[in-house]
């Protein structure tokens, strides 16, 4: 059976939730059915069907946040919550 396609909101939303050094705030669901990035109230919620080992569900996050940015996702920086659902990212200037 064939995945849905990823919900992504527009880069410029995104970065709109970003603060002025960069740093984006992510509330993360792992093990999710399906993946997807959403927000809500300001707040950046991402979904990934990564599950919270060995930090593949915070890699599968830092590929979503790129795909949604049109970035790679070497140039996404994870700032604090390696472990936790709460996490922080430096993402680069708008180009």
């Amino acid at each position: 059976m064939a995945r849905p396609k990823t919900d992504l909101p527009s880069a410029g939303a995104l970065r709109s939730c970003a603060d002025p050094d960069g740093r984006l705030s992510v509330r993360v669901t792992p093990g999710a059915r399906s993946e997807g990035v959403e927000i809500q109230a300001g707040q950046v919620l991402v979904k990934v069907r990564a599950k919270p080992e060995d930090g593949k569900a915070t890699a599968a996050v830092a590929d979503l946040l790129a795909q949604a940015l049109a970035i790679a996702p070497s140039q996404i920086t994870l700032l604090r919550g390696a472990t936790s659902r709460e996490k922080l990212f430096r993402i680069p200037p708008a180009t």
